[in-house]
């Protein structure tokens, strides 16, 4: 808990305090283990997560086989909250990337306060939006841009997530998350770590010149986290 009370995700301190007290009672504290599943594309959930630490891939998977990920939510979302709300199936697989801890709800419960609490049901929209702003902007980035620029996004946004420069990655997973062969993630990190951006060592990458890394990135990266301020950190 922080110091008002509330747990350290950024849609739970933003709701006003009726909201919260009436979820509280039904949150429980769940630890997230790295590959731990948390939705299934065609399953309807039971359960919503809000991450208060770690991260949590959202990804699809393409008709060879293949699986992409559309985007990368930690302590500023929820996970499962259009499944729960619309009272279907979920649309895409959530695993955990990066271990942390959540509090979760039963979808019935969260359903109930979401029919009850007009406001509370227009920030969970607001987080839909934003969510699907980022998979779009993630959609576009993986066309369009090269392979540099989109590592330097991921690792980015996988730093903001994390509160730290180290990240727990493989280059195989790097590759995945942004759809690539890992040679090509070889020579991107090789490139650098020999400008000293970064420093990669097996299952690690840390950050050690975040500035630069910002300037080797595209403008996605400031775009997704524009839409997530203006949709929700200044969200009434």
């Amino acid at each position: 808990m922080t110091a008002s009370g509330r747990p350290p995700n950024q849609l739970l301190r933003t709701l006003d305090a009726a909201d919260f007290k009436l979820l509280e009672p039904h949150l429980a504290t769940v630890e997230l283990i790295r590959e731990m599943s948390l939705g299934v594309d065609g399953v309807r959930p039971k359960q919503v997560y809000f991450p208060l630490g770690g991260a949590v891939s959202m990804t699809v998977n393409l008709a060879d086989g293949q699986t992409i990920e559309v985007a990368t939510l930690g302590r500023d979302g929820v996970v499962g909250s259009a499944a729960a709300l619309a009272g279907c199936t979920a649309l895409a697989d959530a695993v955990v990337l990066f271990p942390g801890t959540a509090v979760s709800l039963d979808c019935i419960a969260f359903r109930d306060i979401a029919d009850r609490r007009p406001n509370f049901r227009r920030l969970m929209v607001r987080h839909e939006q934003a969510l699907l702003a980022h998979a779009q902007q993630s959609v576009l980035c993986n066309t369009l841009h090269p392979v540099e620029a989109r590592v330097a996004r991921w690792l980015l946004r996988a730093r903001d997530l994390c509160d730290s420069g180290t990240v727990p990655l493989t280059q195989e997973l790097l590759a995945q998350m942004i759809g690539v062969r890992r040679n090509a993630i070889s020579l991107v990190a090789h490139s650098l770590q020999r400008a000293g951006i970064i420093r990669y060592s097996r299952g690690h990458i840390e950050i050690t010149d975040s500035h630069a890394l910002e300037a080797t990135c595209c403008a996605c990266y400031g775009a997704v986290k524009n839409v997530y301020a203006r949709l929700l950190v200044s969200a009434p």
